[in-house]
């Protein structure tokens, strides 16, 4: 799932950058010109499934970055590049909030 998602996102930052209809690579600021620009969100997530996959090399894949629990099966189903479980997630939440 996660080498999945990488590749499509990788595919939609190399058309986010594409100059349309020449082939070409433009720079960031004329991709950002032409409204194709990868979001914010989208360069997170890269950046999370990436780290995703450094863990599972490293063996450390399914623990609470937090409490050093285990991140639950169907929180990693849903969530692949969970840091945390969900208990430490939820805690994070209600900190941020606050």
């Amino acid at each position: 799932m996660l080498l999945c998602r990488r590749d499509a996102l990788r595919t939609l930052r190399e058309s986010a950058e594409a100059v349309p209809g020449s082939g070409a690579r433009a720079p960031s600021l004329s991709a950002n010109m032409h409204g194709a620009s990868f979001t914010r969100q989208e360069r997170l997530e890269m950046e999370e499934v990436e780290a995703a996959l450094v863990r599972i090399e490293e063996g450390r894949f399914g623990g609470c970055e937090r409490c050093g629990g285990a991140i639950g099966r169907h929180r990693l189903l849903a969530v692949p590049e969970a840091r945390c479980c969900l208990t430490c997630a939820d805690r994070r939440t209600q900190g941020a909030h606050r």
